[in-house]
């Protein structure tokens, strides 16, 4: 009687003690058993940080990640034909906005991921910018968004595009840089239809089909060859080009500048270079769920903050190194090319309308 009695007395006067050393009992169960599961299966695009996020995750829990790495829409395939064939190979899923909500919110292909993240590391909303956790789905369970900056609109290279010549969205439509701008596909999802889509609201029809139509870009998949075409200013002027493989290009010495907006065409705020889902019937459970709250720690998103040059929605991540045009401001209202809503239904019409566009 006196040691229950006791026991209940530590209780009311030290709940957040019971609280943390029920979270720790329940990380450790899920721990152990994600060990004997020996790997989780992430999915997500070609991603230059992964090779880092596999080793530091392997090294810090004992578990392996096996990388499924293709462009977004071809991921999104194979996860439909899969989970309609009854089989389930991945476990979680990094993808862009366009792919998540449309094809694996929209066609259920996600567990809830709220009641997964236990770590007081992840559930504290003092370490979070907006002051909790954003899970940006209708039901705010499932899709968990953990970056906010800045978009790039595009690059150049400088030894082709002199200052000045391009100080106003318009200037892009000039006939001097007809055959000379290069762009991600605007019609598949991912980061090109992105941009288009942005454009698009932006600066209207008749503007996108002159720049997209009548300039005559090269259009592409694969966001490497953009970078390479860059640099070398076979196409001076890029939609797409992966920021951090520009960086390394301005590293070597190659001139070449990003530009996140016009007077005429403002800036606006991407959520890459993912959101955070956890597919349904994962066939590692528990080593998908220690990942799912790792790779949303400070350790794991300060690598890739790193590695992309995005802020994140974390308070105690490093962002000295991200230049301060890419840090959104507060308490100004910019363009959001990541919200749910424009993804749903305003970006993915655009989207669908390039296709008719470009099909011409």
């Amino acid at each position: 009687m006196l040691r229950a009695a006791l026991i209940l007395f530590v209780l009311l006067v030290h709940p957040v003690w019971a609280q943390q050393k029920g979270w720790e009992a329940e990380w450790n169960e899920t721990l152990a058993a994600a060990r004997k599961e020996g790997k989780v299966v992430v999915a997500n695009s070609p991603d230059p940080a992964m090779r880092d996020i596999s080793a530091r995750f392997q090294a810090r829990f004992g578990i392996t990640v096996e990388h499924l790495s293709a462009g977004a829409s071809r991921i999104a395939g194979r996860l439909r034909s899969e989970l309609q064939a009854g089989v389930n190979t991945v476990d979680v899923v990094l993808s862009g906005v366009q792919t998540i909500a449309n094809v694996l919110y929209q066609d259920k292909m996600l567990d809830p991921l709220k009641p997964m993240l236990m770590h007081p590391e992840i559930t504290d909303p003092a370490k979070w910018k907006k002051g909790k956790l954003w899970f940006v789905d209708p039901e705010e369970r499932y899709v968990l968004r953990v970056y906010d900056t800045i978009t790039g609109l595009l690059h150049v290279n400088t030894d082709y595009v002199k200052p000045g010549e391009l100080a106003k969205g318009t200037d892009l439509l000039q006939p001097k840089w007809r055959g000379k701008i290069s762009t991600e596909d605007p019609t598949s999802a991912g980061s090109g239809s992105n941009t288009s889509a942005r454009i698009y609201a932006q600066m209207g029809e008749e503007f996108v089909k002159r720049l997209y139509i009548d300039q005559k870009p090269v259009i592409t998949r694969e966001r490497r060859q953009l970078t390479d075409w860059l640099a070398r200013g076979t196409y001076p002027i890029s939609f797409g080009a992966h920021s951090s493989d520009v960086e390394k290009m301005r590293n070597e010495g190659f001139p070449l500048k990003e530009i996140h907006g016009f007077p005429d065409m403002p800036p606006a705020l991407t959520g890459s270079p993912w959101m955070l889902g956890l597919m349904i019937k994962a066939p590692h459970p528990n080593a998908a769920r220690v990942f799912s709250n790792w790779i949303v720690s400070k350790e794991a998103l300060e690598i890739y903050s790193r590695a992309e040059g995005r802020a994140t929605l974390r308070k105690d991540v490093d962002e000295s190194y991200i230049p301060a045009e890419q840090i959104p401001k507060p308490g100004v209202n910019y363009f959001d090319t990541f919200e749910w809503d424009w993804t749903v239904s305003g970006k993915e019409k655009i989207r669908l309308r390039m296709k008719e566009l470009l099909s011409r």
